[in-house]
């Protein structure tokens, strides 16, 4: 779903809640489509009112992390020794800055990157992956945007593996002067937009819930697929495509602590609208903090005189999805 301009995103919370578990990666990653930035850009892995080190580090297979690599030219002594001066030069900044969250951030991110050096480049090496799994999920597929699509598939099941606390991957980048090719936002012509997208996305998703499962990692990692609203059951006038819905779409989650082979909630006869167990995006949170964990009328921030939550002051847990 979008993200409320100001306001933390899913996996910002999750990160503030529960930490790192690998001190050499970052605890929230962003994967990024080859073909931009998702609708709504770097909103979508924001921080919001939360410290601003609870932001996603946005990287993608086909672009890593900018300038990790040691320079040629500087030894591993010389880096160290650089970087502990630029430490103690920060540490003084920063304690005559006290309350300054952005220049806590910066300082944390530096000390992260260096950190990195260590796992990040290895993590993201595909090449260390076995022929079967390239072609498991695609990656050498004569269509350059489903091969890419399948990298970051691959770096997303790598990146969890090692430790990452929450991965988002996208499959679009933000709307364009082209309708549909960009992305999922069909005005014009649904089905052939369609057509040209269903391909990029199936084989490689699919690949990655199944790699995830023969590797036994559905036990511990919950896996999502969402969208920030539905299209409209009838044509746009004049076109074959179909307007924005956002009282009815689908979302689907499987993994830990989810039931499978289950729906919920129904919509109209006519696609329209949602009629039966209408759940909100506040109880889809709600439901995702609970498999993950944690009570989301309990996780809170205070700020600006309230305290604030991921699930405002709505939301309850749907438990017929649960197992």
């Amino acid at each position: 779903c979008f993200t409320r301009e100001g306001f933390p995103t899913a996996g910002s919370w999750v990160s503030y809640a529960l930490g790192s578990m690998n001190e050499n990666l970052p605890t929230y990653v962003a994967i990024q489509d080859v073909r931009g930035e998702p609708p709504n850009g770097k909103a979508n892995w924001g921080n919001g009112f939360l410290p601003a080190r609870y932001q996603a580090v946005a990287i993608s297979a086909q672009q890593s992390v900018r300038n990790l690599k040691r320079p040629s030219g500087i030894s591993e002594d010389e880096e160290t020794e650089t970087r502990k001066y630029l430490q103690a030069i920060n540490s003084i900044h920063a304690t005559q800055r006290t309350g300054n969250d952005q220049l806590t951030a910066r300082i944390a991110s530096y000390e992260l990157a260096a950190r990195m050096q260590l796992s990040a480049p290895e993590v993201c090496d595909l090449s260390r992956e076995p022929k079967h799994i390239h072609h498991l999920y695609g990656t050498e597929d004569e269509n350059k945007l489903k091969a890419a699509y399948a990298r970051n598939c691959l770096l997303s099941r790598r990146m969890l593996e090692q430790g990452v606390r929450y991965v988002s991957l996208y499959c679009a980048s933000r709307a364009s002067a082209v309708d549909g090719l960009l992305n999922w936002d069909a005005h014009k012509t649904l089905k052939a937009d369609y057509e040209r997208h269903l391909p990029i996305f199936d084989q490689p998703t699919a690949a990655l819930i199944t790699d995830l499962k023969q590797r036994g990692m559905l036990d511990d990692v919950v896996v999502i697929w969402c969208t920030e609203f539905g299209r409209m059951p009838t044509h746009q006038e004049g076109t074959s495509g179909r307007d924005h819905n956002p009282d009815a779409f689908t979302t689907w989650m499987l993994g830990a602590g989810v039931r499978g082979g289950v729906s919920y909630g129904e919509t109209d006869e006519f696609g329209r609208r949602a009629a039966v167990n209408i759940a909100t995006p506040y109880d889809f949170y709600a439901t995702i903090l609970h498999l993950l964990g944690l009570n989301h009328e309990k996780l809170a921030y205070y700020h600006n005189g309230a305290q604030r939550r991921l699930t405002d002051v709505h939301g309850h847990v749907i438990q017929s999805v649960l197992a």
